[in-house]
Parts: structure tokens; C-alpha cells; sequence
């Protein structure tokens, strides 16, 4: 048990990929800051852009989480969430994506009965 508790805590293949472009832009951005370098400045700041739409792209594809719980059989960071390609519900990036898609997210709830029940004695 980790000192986070028993929970999920949102480890997805969008999550780290955006993450680790955004890193590099920044760290780039910073950089040429630093070296009085405004082309650099430009190009970090344009690669954080790009990490957001990679990370946007990735959750569409499925390779992000839908907001809130997840049971625990989808907590590994490499499964693929299948309801991305109908779009998440109380989701931004799923409404933006589209009206067929926002419009299926709209549609959709999520059940708190397909998630497991909180253990209480932890």
C-alpha cells in the first residue's frame, strides 16, 4: 500500500506523454530564457502547446481516464479506456472534440454501481 492509500491516481499513457513533452518544452522555454534567446523562448513555448494537444489527442484515442473512480481492474496505466470513442461524460475535451461526440457524453453517466464498493476497514 502506497502512502497515497488504495486509490487511482490518473497514471495513463496521455498523462505521461503529455507530461514529458510539456517538460521538455519548458525546460527549452527555460533555457533560452536564460540564454537570451527569443526564438527558443517561442519554439518551448509552441512544444508546451503541442503537449497539450498530444495529450488531448491521446485522451480521444482512449489512452487517457474518464474524470472520477475507476475500478480497480483499469488502475494500470497501459489499459486502454473503451468508452473514449463515445466520449466521457462531464468532460471538456470529449464536448470539444465534436458535436457527435460531446453529444454522446452528454447522453452518458457513468453508474456507481459498476465500481467497487470503499472498503472500510482500511
Amino acid at each position: 500500500m502506497s502512502a497515497h492509500g488504495h486509490v487511482d491516481l490518473g497514471h495513463t499513457v496521455a498523462g505521461w506523454t503529455g507530461t514529458s513533452i510539456a517538460l521538455v518544452g519548458t525546460a527549452g522555454a527555460g533555457a533560452s530564457l536564460c540564454a537570451a534567446w527569443t526564438p527558443g523562448i517561442w519554439i518551448g513555448l509552441g512544444v508546451v502547446v503541442a503537449a497539450a494537444l498530444v495529450t488531448w489527442l491521446l485522451h480521444l484515442a482512449g489512452w487517457g481516464k474518464p474524470s472520477g473512480p475507476r475500478p480497480e481492474s483499469q488502475w494500470d496505466w497501459r489499459v486502454r479506456d473503451t468508452a473514449a470513442h463515445s466520449g466521457h461524460a462531464d468532460c471538456l475535451g470529449c464536448r470539444l472534440s465534436g458535436p457527435r461526440r460531446g453529444a454522446a457524453a452528454a447522453l452518458g453517466s457513468r453508474s456507481a454501481a459498476s465500481l467497487p464498493a470503499a472498503d472500510s476497514t482500511a
